[in-house]
């Protein structure tokens, strides 16, 4: 019962953060502003990639509450390395953390997080324009995800938009039909994703964790940070009175960034769900780049201070 609980209680939380970007994503597709969309922001993915990283850094959501905003970004016809950069930087800080951060370790410790979830989507974000740009992810997204099928327009066409589209029977059946598809898709892979958490909140030992990233593990414990982070990470909420033991106990500071930023964006209910929306390329440069990355903050900020 505590587990359908739990469910029940993250589900309710995100529901109305759901209802939005499914109404939104079909509203956008019915609309024909997908193809609107895609060509403002193809003709500067650099500025929107700056905006987009700055923006995940500084939204409210958590690892799983990304996901339907970013499926309606998507299917909105944005450019994946500009969605790249807010969906690495966007689960590593929100408000509530960054003041919790500041509360339970220092306020210098919450700046690195916040500069880090900046960097990282940046990072992100021009390391897959590279790619894409050389050839890689030309098709990456699959199922409800993708926004472009058979015969459809080309994203950086703006013809026949029409915000009103309630107007048109034909755009008002694609408006349904989008978002009946979108909303299964995205609540069968959220309970899916909700129900796993449960049961790693319920199972998960803290002192197994304890034990693996302790003092006595020195440097080594920034790369175990990232190994451990993935599974062991419950929320950005939950981690954090547990980073701030483990440093009371020894931990290095490095560590502790290299655990937050690879289990908050690897953590295996966000990336089943990352997984329901794009191939299995896309899906393994986004776990890369999360690990690197963590790998690269917990270096970076050691270094820092032993300077």
């Amino acid at each position: 019962m505590d587990s359908v609980s739990f469910v029940i209680d993250a589900f309710l939380w995100i529901a109305p953060f759901l209802l939005l970007s499914v109404l939104m994503a079909a509203w956008l597709k019915a609309a024909g502003a997908d193809r609107l969309i895609g060509a403002v922001v193809s003709r500067s993915p650099a500025m929107g990639i700056l905006v987009a990283a700055a923006a995940g850094s500084l939204s409210p959501f958590c690892s799983c509450g990304v996901v339907p905003l970013v499926a309606a970004l998507l299917a909105a016809g944005v450019p994946l390395p500009v969605v790249a950069a807010f969906w690495l930087s966007s689960p590593l800080m929100d408000p509530e953390q960054f003041i919790l951060l500041g509360a339970t370790i220092s306020m210098e410790f919450a700046m690195v997080k916040l500069v880090t979830a900046f960097a990282l989507g940046l990072m992100a974000g021009f390391a897959t324009l590279w790619l894409q740009r050389a050839g890689a992810f030309a098709d990456p997204l699959k199922g409800i995800a993708t926004c472009g099928g058979c015969g459809s327009k080309s994203l950086t066409s703006t013809e026949g938009v029409r915000w009103a589209f309630w107007k048109e029977s034909e755009r008002w059946s694609a408006f349904s039909g989008e978002a009946r598809d979108v909303g299964l898709f995205l609540t069968k892979w959220l309970l899916l994703a909700f129900a796993i958490e449960s049961l790693m909140v319920a199972w998960m030992p803290p002192n197994l964790i304890a034990s693996s990233l302790g003092a006595d593990q020195g440097l080594l414990a920034i790369p175990l940070a990232a190994a451990v982070g993935v599974p062991a990470y419950l929320n950005g909420f939950a981690a954090i009175p547990l980073v701030g033991e483990l440093m009371s106990m020894g931990m290095a500071p490095g560590a502790a960034i290299t655990f937050l930023v690879a289990g908050g964006a690897t953590s295996i209910p966000a990336a089943m769900a990352v997984y329901a929306l794009v191939r299995k390329t896309v899906f393994a440069w986004y776990l890369l780049l999360a690990f690197i990355g963590s790998l690269l903050a917990g270096f970076g900020y050691q270094l820092l201070l032993s300077m």
